[in-house]
């Protein structure tokens, strides 16, 4: 019985010192985030792409292609305080068959949109939300209330 609360004891401390390690790391400083997401951005856009067909939105509609612009812009969350991408997009949907969508015309049209991602410590994320009808700078000056838009370096 006393091995089982030393093993207990080891265990707990090793979680607590892992804990008290990973949350000592230095966060990221702007230039050094903004770098980050020029090098991940490849393997960002396919995690992208990814989120955003599995997430079934806009219904009826699936994902054909995303067109990646050049156009990109950092903010933060005005309440937590996250630094975002937002990265300008052109997508191309096409209607699931048997959706009511089916048969629409403007289903053809391409859709300019934001693609968003946000930094998690020292790694950037997404979870394939997207702002339609909104470049990067037109989201950042619509949602001021809750994005502030970082200056250019």
């Amino acid at each position: 019985m006393t091995i089982l609360w030393i093993v207990g004891g080891v265990a707990v401390l090793v979680v607590l010192g892992a804990a008290v390690l990973w949350l000592g790391r230095p966060r990221l400083s702007e230039d050094q985030a903004r770098r980050l997401f020029k090098l991940q951005r490849e393997h960002l856009e396919a995690d992208f792409l990814a989120r955003a067909q599995a997430s079934g939105k806009p219904r009826g509609l699936r994902w054909i292609e995303c067109t990646w612009e050049n156009l990109l812009e950092f903010g933060r969350d005005r309440r937590t305080r996250q630094m975002i991408a937002l990265v300008a997009v052109t997508i191309r949907f096409e209607a699931i068959e048997g959706s009511d969508m089916e048969g629409l015309p403007a289903v053809s049209n391409l859709r300019n949109a934001t693609a968003l991602f946000f930094l998690e410590r020292d790694r950037w994320r997404t979870t394939g939300v997207t702002v339609f009808n909104h470049n990067p700078d037109e989201v950042l000056t619509r949602y001021q209330q809750q994005y502030e838009r970082l200056q250019a370096v």
